[in-house]
C-alpha cells in the first residue's frame, strides 16, 4: 500500500512539473527601428520580474522561462517603448517607432511646440552631433553647426565667444543661455555627455518671451532625462594628446647677432658668457597635452516616475606649459507623476580648476617667446628663482616665457550649482498650472602666488607676491505659468500661455594681496604690505509674459507673443520696456493641391518683433566715484576722490527689431531636407561707456553709459540636409552657411565716432572704430602702397625738407593730398567680422564600421596680426622674423633691393608708430574640425556582458587651410568685447589633437 502511494505521488508530480514546464517557454526575435535596421543594446523585460535580456548587434534576442500571460517590454533610447503579451507565440519581432514628442517638437521659451508649427527660426543640434566631437566645453559643439551661428574656442577652461547673426551691440554680445528652463551665462559647469539637444532661437518669434535676456538670442540646453524601461547603465572614455604644430620663424643666435649690431649693438661677447647657445623660446612653452574623460550615467523608469544620474571627471592639459582644465561634473534629473500633479527636479553640480596662461608685462606668453633673444638658456642656477633673463646691455626687456608660465603658480577653483524643481498640475482638461524655481549659484577662488626672483636687471621682484580674488554670486528666477490647450470642432488649434516671471540676482567680491621680503615659503596674505577691496551688487528684474498659438488644421499658422520687463539696471526714467512678436506661417505641404507632390514639408513663415538689452554694470545710472586721487593742497599730495561715472538718469534700454522670412522643405519622405532663411534687424539706443573729458571733473577713465548708436544686420542661412539610412551601408550629409552683414545707421548728436580695442601702446593703439556707414568696430589706420625708393619719391609727395620719412620708409598713403600724414588719411582698413560661416558634417555606417567628418570655416574676416608688429616692426631691438633679413637695404639714399617688403630697421616713426595695413592678413580658414572612426563589437562572447560596447579613434583640427600667416587664425577676443574682436595679440591657438575612446552599455 504504501509503495503504490509513493508511486502515485511521484507520478502527480512528475505531472505537474511536466504541465509547469509546458507553460514555461523561450521568446526570441529581432527588434528593429523604423527603417527596418537591426537595433543592438535594446533591452527585453518581462514585466514584475528580474527576467531580462538585450539584442545582439544583429537586434536578436531570446529571453528564457517566459510564460504565456506575461507582458514582455521592448525599449530602446529615443524609441518609443511597446508592451506585448506573449500568448501562444515562441517568436515575436518587434518594430519600434520614433519618439514623435523628441522627434516632432523642439524645445522654445516656456515650453516646446511641434516642428510643423514653429513659426520662427530655430536650429537644432542633438547629442548625436555633440558626441561626434570630444569637447570640454558644450558651446564648442555649435561651430559650424548651426547656421547664423559663429563659435571662437579659446584657451583650456575660457567660455568660447559665440555670437548669433553678427554682432548687434557694443558690449556683451554673448547670447542667453537655458538649461532645462534655468538662465544662466554660459555652458561650462555642463558635461557634454548629459546633452539630449541645443535648440539655438534666432528671431524675436523665438526669444521675445526672454524679454531683456534674448536680445543677442538664445541657446536653449536640454539635458538627458531618464526612460521608461528597465535601468541602463552607460560608461564611456577617451583618452589623448594635443599639441601646437606651427611657429613663427625667428632670427636663430647667428643671425640675430648680426641683425642687432645692423640696429647698433654688438652682442657677440654677451652671446659667449652664454656658450653661443641657440634657444628656440616657441618650443620650450608649447608641449603635448594629455587629454582624459570619463562618463558614468545610470537611467530608469516606471509608469509614473523616471530618473537619471550622471557623473563625469575631466582632465585637460594644455598645449602651452602650466596651463589646463579639471572639472567634476554631476547631474541628477528625476520626475514623478502623482495622480493629475508632476513635480521634477533637474540639478547639475560641477567642480572645476583653471590653470590659466600666465602674462606679464601687458604681454602673452607667446609674445614674449617671439621677442626673447635666442642666445639666453633657460635657466641659471646662479640667480634668484633659477632663470635667466634680459640685463640692460642686452636691449631686450622681453621675459623669460618659461619663468612668466612656471614660476609661482595660478589657480582659479570654481564651484557651479544649476538647477530647478517645479510642479505641474492640470487644473482642467487642456488646463495647467506650473510653478518652478530655479537657481544660478557660482563661487570662484582666483589665487596667484609669485616668489621672489631675479632673473637679470630688467625683471626682478624682491619679494614674494600673494594674491587672491574670491567672488560668488547667485540668481534666482521664479515663474509661475498658466497654460491652456484646446480644440474647436477639430481644426482650430489654440495655446494660450501667461507668465509671471521675478529675478533676484546678487553677489560679492573680496580682492586682497600681499608681500613677503624674508621668505618664498609663505603663501598666505596678511595685513602688512598687504591691499584690499571689495565690491557687491544686487540686482532684480520684473516681467510679465504672454503668448498665443493657434492654426487652422496645421495649416495656418498665427503666433503672438508680448513681454513688458522692469530692470533695476536703469533709472525710474526709463526703467520699463515693452517687447513683442508676431508670426505668420503656412503649412503648404499640407494642402490638398500637394497630396501627391514630393513634397513631405513645405513650410512659409515670416515673423517681426523686438526684444531688449539691459547688459551693462549695475548703478550706471547713477554717479560713481573713482578713490586714490591726489589733490595738490598745500604745497602737498592730499588724498581724494574723482568722478568715475557721471549720472545718466535718462538711460534707457536697448531695443533691436528683428524681420525673418523662411521656408522649410522637405522630400522624398524627409530624405532631403532644408531651410532658407532671410534676415534683417535694426539695432536701437545701443549703449556705450562714452570717455569724459577732464573737463567736467573726471581724472581720466571716467565715463557716462549713453544710448549713442544704432545699427543695422541683415544676412541669409541655408541648411541642406540628406540621409540614406537603408541598407548595410548607410550615409548622411548636413550643410549649413550663414552670412551677417552690419553696418552703424546712426549715432547720438554730437557723436561723430567711437574708438576701442586693445591698451593703447605703440603701434597699437585704440584702432577699432565705430563710426555712421561702416561696420561696428572696424579696423581704423593707414592704407600703405610699398616703400619709399629714393629721395626723389619723398620728395615728390611731400616737397624737400618737408618730413623725416626717408628712402626705406613705408609709403603712407596721403589720402586727402596735403602732403602731411596726419589721423585725416587714415581709414577703414579691415573688418574683423566674417561675411559668412559654413559647416559640412558627413556620416556613414557599414555593419560594424561607423564614420564621421566634420569640416567648419569662415570667411571674409580680417585679422589684425599684432604678432606681425612685434615680429617685422623693427623699432628697437627684439627677435624678429627672418623676414627682415630681407629689409630694404639703403645706402647713399637710395634703396638697393627695390622688391623689398619690409622698410628699414628704426625708420621714421610712421612705419611703427600707428596701425596701418602692413598688419591686416585675410583671416578666413576652412578646419577639418574633426575626423572619427568607430567600430562595435558583436559576438556570443560580448552580448552576455555588454549591450554595446563601441571603440573609435578621433582627430580633432588636423588640417587647416588659410592665408593667415599666424598660428590660428581662430582668434578668442583679447576681453571679451566686440571692440577688441579679430586683434591677434599672441591668442592661445587652438591645437590638434588625437583621442581614442569607448562607449560601453551595460
Amino acid at each position: 500500500m504504501k509503495l503504490k502511494l509513493k508511486i502515485a505521488l511521484i507520478g502527480l508530480l512528475l505531472v505537474g512539473s511536466h504541465s509547469i514546464m509546458a507553460q514555461s517557454k523561450t521568446i526570441h526575435g529581432v527588434i528593429t527601428d523604423p527603417s527596418g535596421f537591426p537595433l543592438p543594446g535594446a533591452s527585453v523585460n518581462v514585466e514584475g520580474t528580474q527576467n531580462s535580456a538585450s539584442t545582439d548587434f544583429d537586434g536578436k534576442y531570446s529571453l528564457k522561462g517566459v510564460n504565456p500571460t506575461d507582458k514582455i517590454t521592448y525599449s530602446y533610447v529615443g524609441l518609443v517603448s511597446q508592451t506585448i503579451t506573449v500568448g501562444e507565440r515562441s517568436s515575436i519581432n518587434v518594430t519600434l517607432v520614433q519618439n514623435t514628442q523628441n522627434l516632432n517638437e523642439v524645445v522654445v521659451a516656456y515650453g516646446t511646440q511641434k516642428r510643423a508649427k514653429v513659426t520662427g527660426a530655430i536650429s537644432t543640434v542633438s547629442s548625436k552631433d555633440i558626441a561626434a566631437v570630444p569637447i570640454t566645453n558644450a558651446e564648442s559643439a555649435l561651430q559650424g553647426r548651426a547656421a547664423g551661428v559663429t563659435v571662437v574656442n579659446g584657451a583650456p577652461g575660457s567660455n568660447p565667444t559665440v555670437s548669433i547673426r553678427g554682432l548687434a551691440t557694443m558690449g556683451n554680445s554673448a547670447p542667453l543661455y537655458v538649461i532645462d528652463g534655468v538662465l544662466t551665462g554660459n555652458l561650462s559647469g555642463l558635461s557634454p555627455n548629459d546633452i539630449e539637444s541645443i535648440s539655438v532661437l534666432k528671431d524675436a518669434s523665438t526669444t521675445a518671451l526672454y524679454g531683456s535676456k534674448a536680445f543677442n538670442g538664445v541657446i536653449m540646453v536640454t539635458t538627458k532625462k531618464g526612460k521608461k524601461g528597465p535601468g541602463q547603465l552607460s560608461f564611456s572614455t577617451y583618452v589623448g594628446g594635443q599639441e601646437v604644430t606651427k611657429r613663427y620663424s625667428v632670427l636663430n643666435t647667428q643671425q640675430y647677432l648680426q641683425y642687432a649690431k645692423d640696429l647698433g649693438s654688438d652682442l657677440t661677447a654677451r652671446a659667449a658668457e652664454f656658450g653661443n647657445i641657440n634657444t628656440n623660446w616657441q618650443d620650450q612653452i608649447f608641449q603635448t597635452g594629455v587629454m582624459q574623460d570619463y562618463n558614468l550615467s545610470f537611467s530608469n523608469g516606471t509608469e509614473t516616475s523616471t530618473g537619471r544620474y550622471s557623473a563625469e571627471y575631466m582632465k585637460q592639459e594644455g598645449a602651452i606649459i602650466n596651463t589646463g582644465f579639471e572639472r567634476y561634473s554631476f547631474r541628477a534629473n528625476n520626475t514623478q507623476d502623482i495622480g493629475k500633479l508632476k513635480i521634477g527636479s533637474n540639478m547639475g553640480v560641477s567642480f572645476s580648476t583653471i590653470n590659466p596662461e600666465r602674462s606679464s608685462g601687458g604681454r602673452t606668453l607667446l609674445e614674449h617667446a617671439i621677442k626673447m633673444a635666442p642666445y639666453f638658456p633657460i635657466y641659471n642656477e646662479n640667480s634668484l628663482g633659477g632663470y635667466q633673463g634680459p640685463s640692460a646691455i642686452d636691449g631686450n626687456d622681453a621675459e623669460n616665457p618659461v619663468r612668466v608660465a612656471n614660476l609661482g603658480y595660478q589657480k582659479i577653483n570654481n564651484l557651479s550649482i544649476i538647477g530647478n524643481i517645479y510642479a505641474e498640475l492640470e487644473i482642467y482638461k487642456g488646463l495647467k498650472f506650473r510653478s518652478q524655481v530655479s537657481l544660478d549659484y557660482y563661487t570662484s577662488k582666483d589665487h596667484t602666488f609669485i616668489p621672489s626672483f631675479q632673473d637679470g636687471s630688467y625683471h626682478k621682484q624682491a619679494f614674494s607676491s600673494t594674491n587672491e580674488t574670491n567672488s560668488q554670486g547667485q540668481t534666482i528666477v521664479f515663474d509661475n505659468s498658466l497654460t491652456y490647450k484646446t480644440t474647436i470642432a477639430q481644426k482650430h488649434n489654440l495655446e494660450v500661455l501667461g507668465v509671471i516671471t521675478k529675478i533676484d540676482g546678487k553677489g560679492q567680491s573680496l580682492a586682497a594681496g600681499s608681500r613677503y621680503y624674508i621668505s618664498n615659503e609663505i603663501d598666505q596674505l596678511r595685513y602688512n604690505e598687504g591691499s584690499l577691496g571689495s565690491s557687491n551688487y544686487e540686482e532684480k528684474n520684473l516681467g510679465y509674459i504672454a503668448r498665443i498659438n493657434y492654426d487652422y488644421d496645421g495649416k495656418y499658422l498665427l503666433a503672438v507673443s508680448g513681454r513688458r520687463d522692469a530692470s533695476s539696471r536703469f533709472g525710474a526714467n526709463n526703467r520699463w520696456g515693452n517687447f513683442y512678436s508676431v508670426a505668420l506661417g503656412w503649412n503648404i505641404a499640407k494642402e490638398n493641391f500637394m497630396q501627391n507632390s514630393v513634397f513631405s514639408t513645405l513650410k512659409l513663415r515670416a515673423s517681426t518683433g523686438t526684444t531688449g538689452n539691459d547688459r551693462i554694470d549695475n548703478y550706471q545710472y547713477s554717479a560713481t566715484l573713482l578713490a586714490n586721487y591726489n589733490y595738490p593742497i598745500g604745497g602737498a599730495n592730499a588724498p581724494g576722490v574723482s568722478l568715475g561715472v557721471a549720472a545718466n538718469p535718462d538711460l534707457k534700454w536697448e531695443s533691436k527689431l528683428d524681420r525673418n522670412i523662411g521656408v522649410d522643405f522637405g522630400l522624398f519622405d524627409d530624405k532631403l531636407t532644408g531651410s532658407f532663411e532671410y534676415f534683417n534687424n535694426k539695432s536701437s539706443d545701443i549703449l556705450f561707456a562714452v570717455p569724459l573729458a577732464a573737463s567736467v571733473g573726471s581724472a581720466g577713465g571716467g565715463t557716462q553709459i549713453q544710448n549713442i548708436a544704432d545699427v543695422k544686420v541683415s544676412g541669409f542661412e541655408v541648411s541642406i540636409g540628406y540621409n540614406d539610412r537603408k541598407g548595410d551601408f548607410t550615409w548622411s550629409a548636413i550643410a549649413n552657411l550663414g552670412t551677417s552683414k552690419n553696418e552703424v545707421v546712426g549715432l547720438a548728436p554730437g557723436v561723430t565716432s567711437v574708438l576701442g580695442g586693445p591698451s593703447a601702446r605703440a603701434g597699437l593703439e585704440n584702432f577699432s572704430r565705430l563710426e555712421v556707414g561702416q561696420p561696428l568696430f572696424y579696423f581704423y589706420g593707414y592704407q600703405t602702397n610699398g616703400i619709399y625708393q629714393n629721395q626723389a619719391e619723398v620728395d615728390a609727395v611731400f616737397g624737400p625738407g618737408q618730413t623725416t620719412i626717408k628712402p626705406g620708409d613705408i609709403k603712407i598713403v596721403d589720402r586727402d593730398g596735403n602732403k602731411v600724414i596726419n589721423s585725416d588719411d587714415k581709414t577703414n582698413i579691415g573688418n574683423p567680422y566674417p561675411d559668412f560661416t559654413y559647416g559640412l558634417n558627413l556620416s556613414a555606417a557599414y555593419k560594424n564600421f561607423d564614420f564621421n567628418c566634420f569640416i567648419t570655416g569662415v570667411a571674409g574676416n580680417d585679422i589684425y596680426n599684432a604678432n606681425t608688429f612685434d615680429l617685422k616692426g623693427m623699432n628697437r631691438l627684439f627677435n624678429a622674423s627672418t623676414d627682415v633679413l630681407d629689409r630694404a637695404n639703403v645706402v647713399n639714399g637710395v634703396v638697393t633691393n627695390p622688391s623689398a617688403t619690409l622698410p628699414r630697421a628704426q625708420g621714421a616713426d610712421i612705419n611703427w608708430s600707428s596701425a596701418n595695413q602692413r598688419y591686416i592678413e585675410d583671416g578666413s580658414f576652412t578646419r577639418l574640425k574633426n575626423i572619427a572612426l568607430g567600430y562595435t563589437l558583436t559576438g556570443d562572447a560580448f552580448k552576455s556582458y555588454f549591450s554595446k560596447a563601441r571603440f573609435y579613434i578621433s582627430g580633432q583640427n588636423l588640417i587647416t587651410i588659410t592665408n593667415y600667416s599666424g598660428l590660428d587664425p581662430e582668434i578668442a577676443r583679447a576681453d571679451g568685447n566686440a571692440n577688441s574682436a579679430g586683434i591677434d595679440l599672441g591668442r592661445y591657438p587652438q591645437p590638434k589633437s588625437v583621442i581614442f575612446g569607448i562607449d560601453v552599455t551595460f
